[in-house]
């Protein structure tokens, strides 16, 4: 039989061992500093999506210019100098989490450096006006800052580069969100799936401070506000939230698989042209969605939160139905196939609530509040097929704790959707990134995004 703990002893051996809490106070520092550095980039990020705005007002006509001028500078300064930086970011990480990449290679997916070019290069895609996110390339900004810390612990340490690259990520999407519990459970659902018995409290820990560094900054309100969501019954279930639920599952789906087929380089004329002129492929998009931006009035650049805000203020009142999340869809597709460092969790939602207020209005259902809820959450789960992160997420960003069922529902429904029409968007970039270093590349493609 195991003997019972000795309270007495392990607490001497506790006190007693200083580089076990050396290493547990650098561990927390580099949290603190993950967190830090979301924090910068979120204010970083929503200075330059200003400018931009700004410069929209000025002159209506200025994106058709502005927006494919940047992106091509963008996407030429990424393939020249940070082919780690684009496109999300997770992806990027779940290939320095392989056990089958080479611990050389894996600075090439996730480091300090690699973190502050990401920063720039995602504000600088909001400065251009495209439709991407900051919360996916925040994954791999908190991972790159985190594995920074492996020069400063001890050799028998015990605290693997996995571990910090695990813990790092989830601080990111925490910050991002300033939901620390969606974090961990990210943490868990797609970034690992077994942490070290010895330091899982410790890297536990980590998220959660690093996750309040966003919340001290920024308050307990989320970055697209909070949204008394009503209770829904089951029969409220059956009913539009059901047509939600199904249609974000095979948006997302769809969302997932046009983002695979693109980057994977199909045998058609715009693929082909993208492999030959990337950077002219790459203008081409920005004028897409220059055009896009000026018929919805600068509604579909960024992330989506603005639009999102007027719809839980104002319902679907002057809201013409279904053109925001179609214009929105086809921007975010079309920015992210530019090649240049986008997320796609922020313009998922900002989706998802479009077609939540667009069943609303549909059915004329006086639950317009928790149809966007519950479309932000179906249509997050469905692109990156984590439905319990997607439902951690959403539920702490709307206070929906009353609509936990109703939302682990949806996001349930809308990710089996999506699997049947889509393989795993993450999973699948990631093994077509490790491609690229087991095997030639075949063609000047440029690295998956």
């Amino acid at each position: 039989m195991r003997r019972e703990p000795d309270f007495l002893q392990n607490l001497r051996t506790e006190v007693a061992d200083g580089r076990q809490w050396r290493d547990r106070v650098v561990v927390i520092a580099f949290a603190v500093l993950a967190g830090l550095s979301i924090v910068g980039f979120t204010l970083l990020a929503d200075a330059t999506y200003g400018l931009y705005k700004a410069g929209r007002e000025a002159a209506w006509w200025a994106p058709l210019l502005w927006t494919p001028a940047m992106t091509a500078l963008i996407v030429w300064a990424v393939r020249r100098w940070a082919p780690g930086i684009a496109g999300s970011g997770v992806p990027q990480v779940l290939v320095a989490l392989a056990p089958e990449t080479p611990l050389a290679s894996r600075g090439a997916y996730a480091s300090w450096r690699l973190s502050m070019l990401k920063i720039a290069g995602v504000s600088a895609s909001l400065l251009a006006g495209l439709s991407v996110g900051r919360q996916g390339p925040s994954v791999q900004i908190g991972a790159g800052v985190m594995l920074a810390a492996r020069r400063w612990l001890s050799p028998n340490s015990g605290i693997s580069a996995r571990e910090l690259l695990v813990a790092g990520g989830a601080v990111g999407l925490a910050a991002a969100f300033n939901t620390p519990l969606g974090g961990i459970v990210f943490a868990i659902e797609e970034l690992s799936r077994k942490l070290q018995e010895r330091s899982s409290g410790l890297m536990l820990a980590a998220i959660v401070v690093g996750g309040l560094v966003s919340v001290s900054a920024f308050g307990s309100l989320s970055y697209f506000g909070r949204v008394k969501a009503e209770n829904l019954s089951w029969w409220t279930l059956l009913g539009p939230a059901l047509v939600v639920s199904l249609l974000a599952g095979l948006l997302g789906g769809l969302m997932s698989r046009l983002l695979l087929a693109s980057f994977t380089g199909l045998p058609d004329r715009f693929c082909a042209y993208r492999r030959k002129r990337p950077v002219a492929f790459a203008a081409a998009c920005g004028f897409v969605v220059a055009v896009i931006a000026v018929v919805t009035n600068g509604e579909t650049a960024g992330i989506g939160h603005q639009h999102t805000h007027a719809l839980l203020a104002a319902g679907t009142e002057g809201q013409t139905p279904f053109v925001f999340t179609g214009l929105k869809f086809v921007a975010s597709w079309i920015s992210s196939w530019a090649g240049v460092p986008a997320g796609m969790f922020g313009p998922s939602l900002s989706i998802g609530a479009g077609l939540g207020a667009d069943v609303a209005w549909l059915f004329d259902s006086p639950h317009t509040a928790a149809l966007i809820a519950l479309g932000m959450c179906g249509f997050l789960a469905a692109v990156t097929q984590t439905p319990i992160t997607a439902m951690i997420i959403v539920m702490e960003m709307t206070d929906g704790h009353s609509m936990v069922l109703s939302l682990i529902t949806c996001a349930l429904l809308a990710s089996g959707i999506s699997r049947m029409i889509s393989r795993p968007l993450y999973g699948t970039l990631a093994e077509l990134m490790m491609r690229s270093w087991r095997e030639p590349a075949p063609a000047a493609d440029g690295r998956p995004n």
